[in-house]
């Protein structure tokens, strides 16, 4: 295990992977295996004022018990840190989240200070790639408290293909509980108050160069933003996984939907998918 000096610089690290991408400054495939490595960072603190302020930006009730998607942002640059390693298997720019699993094991208050490890795990061929996750597993005083684990996929060409497509026909879209109006603004203040700040979700020309129209909403702003819907309905200690299918474009107008089965789920205009999701 290697314990960081301190909480790594997220936007440092996006501008290390960009860089790389570039010609003849790096973009060369990465190596077949995972990095043989854990990274730590101890006795992480919560900012209060990020904390509000992620509360607003995602429709949380601004309280001093963290969200269950608020232990991610804490422990992304350390989680950042391991993806951008010059042995991490998949190179950062480009990289799409597929999935997302948090479970809390009980309440997090704000006064708390965790401690935060990360690894690599399950690489695997896809048909359009390979996948891995990245576990982050928040701690206090040696009791795991929290745990997720992101599901990322690197696009490339795969011989002999992998976990193969879903061709099924689309199902009906639920009916919406809910709607919401998406807007710019969105992507800019999530990046400011998560620390992501992949121009994707903050930039036009960046989201172009990725093949977007227009800035797309983090994956990770929707599964918020659905856990707010539930709020009053969440549990002391629970599950919630997700997939994230395709992106919220900045601006859009969403539907949300609650499932009898504890399920939820996202969706445009015209009834396509940007999310299903359960609680466990």
């Amino acid at each position: 295990m290697m314990v960081a000096p301190k909480e790594p610089s997220a936007g440092a690290l996006y501008r290390r992977a960009l860089l790389g991408a570039l010609p003849g400054l790096g973009g060369r495939r990465r190596g077949p295996g995972l990095p043989a490595v854990e990274l730590a960072a101890r006795g992480v603190t919560v900012d209060r004022a990020r904390l509000a302020d992620y509360d607003r930006v995602c429709g949380f009730r601004l309280t001093d018990r963290l969200p269950a998607t608020f232990p991610h942002v804490m422990g992304f640059p350390l989680a950042l840190r391991l993806m951008t390693a010059p042995d991490f298997p998949i190179p950062l720019t480009g990289v799409v989240h597929v999935g997302n699993r948090i479970t809390v094991r009980r309440p997090i208050t704000a006064d708390e200070a965790l401690d935060f490890t990360t690894y690599a795990e399950n690489l695997r061929p896809h048909d359009r790639g390979r996948q891995v996750d990245v576990v982050v597993v928040g701690s206090v005083d040696g009791e795991e408290v929290w745990c997720g684990v992101s599901t990322y996929l690197g696009r490339e060409r795969m011989p002999g293909g992998g976990e193969p497509r879903d061709r099924s026909g689309r199902p009906e879209a639920p009916a919406a509980t809910a709607r919401w109006r998406v807007e710019p603004h969105v992507g800019t203040q999530y990046a400011r108050v998560s620390g992501d700040h992949n121009p994707i979700h903050t930039s036009r020309l960046g989201a172009r160069l990725f093949g977007f129209r227009r800035p797309i909403a983090h994956g990770m702003w929707s599964k918020a933003r659905c856990l707010a819907a539930l709020e009053n309905r969440l549990p002391d200690a629970y599950t919630v996984e997700v997939a994230f299918k395709l992106p919220v474009p900045l601006p859009s107008t969403v539907s949300f939907a609650l499932l009898p089965d504890g399920g939820f789920a996202l969706h445009d205009s015209r009834g396509r998918p940007h999310l299903a999701g359960v609680v466990r």
